[in-house]
């Protein structure tokens, strides 16, 4: 249906194929809910003055590397409710100064290396409500000006550099994902993000060097995670980091000590849940403790022990519990003492035994 020179709708017209005698003209086209299953290299790329496409609803699989090249003007492009399972390598590459690309409700479990290679200045790019489990090293290699990045929940595992490449973000947004661990390296080369935010997920086990290579970030929301353990939580001074923000959290093991350090213009810590058993001197000690630490206790929970689960740390008595390593040295001492008793004993009752032995040959 030709709405006019510039705007053509072509759905539900059984196409098997992209068309490739449409008006160089045209503005705005509608392809959707159609039949054909691969976005061909360069698809459009005769469209030169296009700016708004709609793929919603066809049966699309594969998106060959660089199949939107050469759409200089485009503004909105929109693939939605497809079975399309991966995002591959330049599959979206060498996009410019488009406001939005709507990606959401299709199957995309995998982003591969370099899928938005050359792309920047990209309004939004919306990956919601899809089965994503992996993202893969430099999956957003070369992406650059965004205003906001939206991760769908459900995530597994985050592969290290996943980030790497990725510049100049306004919103990057993590929510819901599942993941054994945040691993080493896993943000390394992600620079000049305004607001990363990291929210209502469980995260594992944070593990070294996490953070690493993470540059130039105005807030660092980590928002009512789960957090297994933090093996360690460095953010140096080189990081560039303005604002951390650590609010809501259940962590259930408590970093050791110098293994959470901020070097943060500002930190907030509040509403989290920690242990209160003897890893609580490692929390107080750390520097989630950023002022006083009165203040930090009323503002902050306890996950453990059962006695003290859901109450404020303020309320824990901290003379009454003894460091983590106060605690292994006296339980090392008692079991000193317990082997010395055991092996008294033993000797007692050889000692008796050969001294039976003695009288019965004795009585003979």
């Amino acid at each position: 249906m030709c709405l006019s020179n510039t705007q053509i709708l072509c759905n539900t017209g059984g196409l098997r194929d992209i068309p490739t005698s449409l008006p160089s003209n045209l503005e705005e086209l509608s392809l959707s809910k159609n039949e054909f299953g691969t976005i061909r290299n360069d698809a459009f790329s005769q469209l030169r003055h296009l700016k708004k496409l709609y793929l919603d609803g066809n049966v699309i699989q594969e998106i060959r590397p660089f199949a939107f090249r050469g759409l200089n003007k485009l503004l909105a492009l929109s693939i939605q409710y497809t079975p399309l399972s991966y995002i591959g390598e330049f599959s979206f590459a060498a996009l410019q100064n488009v406001s939005g690309i709507v990606l959401s409700h299709n199957k995309i479990a995998h982003i591969k290396a370099n899928a938005f290679a050359g792309s920047s200045h990209i309004g939004i790019i919306v990956l919601s409500n899809n089965p994503l489990k992996t993202i893969h090293s430099h999956a957003f290699s070369g992406l650059t000006y965004v205003g906001h990045l939206v991760l769908p929940g459900g995530i597994k595992s985050i592969e290290p550099d996943a980030f790497n490449g990725l510049e100049q973000v306004g919103q990057l947004k993590m929510t819901f994902m599942d993941l054994e661990g945040v691993k080493p390296y896993t943000f390394r080369g992600l620079k000049n993000v305004n607001h990363l935010l990291i929210q209502t997920s469980d995260l594992g086990v944070i593990h070294k060097d996490a953070f690493f290579g993470l540059e130039h970030i105005d807030q660092l929301n980590i928002v009512s995670n789960k957090i297994d353990a933090i093996e360690e939580f460095h953010l140096a001074s080189n990081f560039s980091i303005n604002v951390l923000h650590f609010h809501k959290n259940h962590v259930l093991k408590a970093p050791k000590y110098g293994d959470a350090s901020f070097r943060v213009n500002r930190i907030s810590t509040e509403e989290n849940h920690f242990p209160c058993d003897c890893q609580i001197h490692l929390v107080l000690e750390s520097d989630f403790v950023n002022g006083s630490v009165d203040e930090f206790r009323r503002h902050n929970f306890c996950i453990s022990t059962a006695e003290f689960n859901g109450k404020p740390m303020s309320v824990v008595d901290l003379d009454s519990i003894a460091s983590c390593h106060d605690r292994l040295t006296k339980d090392n001492y008692g079991s000193g003492v317990s082997v010395r008793s055991n092996r008294l004993c033993f000797a007692l009752v050889i000692g008796l035994m050969a001294m039976s032995r003695r009288l019965l040959y004795s009585s003979i």
